[in-house]
């Protein structure tokens, strides 16, 4: 019997891109969740809105009886917004921690269950920008940051079952959530065009980075490796980055971001 995988934002980006490579490149029975409609040969797809705790709880039970095991779930889901900190709107940031940090807790905790059964594996998606907070994309940054804390508890937790958990941070990725990001320039013209300078020179970055087909590729593997690390981070450059972050001190570290992204 394949091993069966669960991946959330499996219709688009790295989520889709992962999809493909567990099952073209490691036979994989794949699930995709996703909250449109998606058809791609291949992969089994659901309409979940993993924001809503009792829809994900039924999603994940819909499959386990189709498939009748879990191995792996790899959380991609998840949302960008752009802006100020100071004319965020608290619901639209609430919206992104329910999709980016909520909707990852809410698979996982339908799915650990039958990972038990299995000694299975947790994938959730990060950013670099977890470790680099990265100026009027704060609460995108922040979401992502308590998904490494959340991860490396979770993994110590879930160690004596056997069970894997894992923070992939990506760096620039080309992809369609340049796009779909939910922008506000607000304030701009106080902030001295800052904000729409910032958040240009973001974009650029990530419709130059790394083909998503690329990172999918890397998740996959990473999830047939024999060892599963508590994180992992996408690319040399963006390893270095992190390393850099951590032992700069913080005030050094701070102008640097300054200078790359709010002047």
């Amino acid at each position: 019997m394949n091993k069966t995988a669960i991946v959330t934002g499996g219709s688009s980006g790295i989520g889709l891109q992962t999809a493909l490579s567990l099952h073209q490149d490691h036979d994989y029975d794949v699930y995709v969740l996703s909250r449109h409609e998606f058809e791609m040969e291949g992969l089994h797809h659901f309409c979940c809105d993993v924001s809503n705790e009792e829809e994900v709880r039924k999603t994940v039970e819909r499959i386990i009886r189709e498939a009748g095991r879990l191995d792996l779930v790899v959380n991609c889901a998840g949302m960008g917004i752009s802006g100020a900190l100071e004319f965020t709107e608290h619901q639209q940031a609430r919206t992104l921690f329910d999709v980016n940090f909520f909707g990852t807790v809410n698979v996982n905790k339908a799915c650990i269950g039958y990972l038990r059964e299995t000694k299975g594996r947790i994938i959730n998606i990060s950013s670099v920008a977890g470790v680099v907070p990265i100026p009027f994309q704060s609460f995108y940054s922040a979401s992502k940051a308590a998904i490494n804390s959340y991860s490396l508890a979770l993994a110590n937790e879930l160690k004596p079952f056997g069970i894997s958990v894992c923070a992939v941070m990506p760096g620039d990725t080309a992809t369609g959530f340049t796009a779909a990001r939910k922008k506000s320039e607000e304030g701009d013209d106080l902030y001295s065009g800052r904000i729409s300078r910032s958040v240009s020179r973001m974009e650029k970055d990530e419709l130059n980075g790394t083909d998503s087909a690329v990172s999918g590729k890397t998740i996959a593997s990473l999830a047939a490796s024999g060892h599963l690390p508590p994180l992992y981070t996408i690319g040399f450059s963006y390893k270095l980055v992190n390393i850099l972050i951590r032992i700069l001190p913080v005030s050094l570290a701070q102008k640097l971001i300054y200078l790359l992204y709010a002047r």
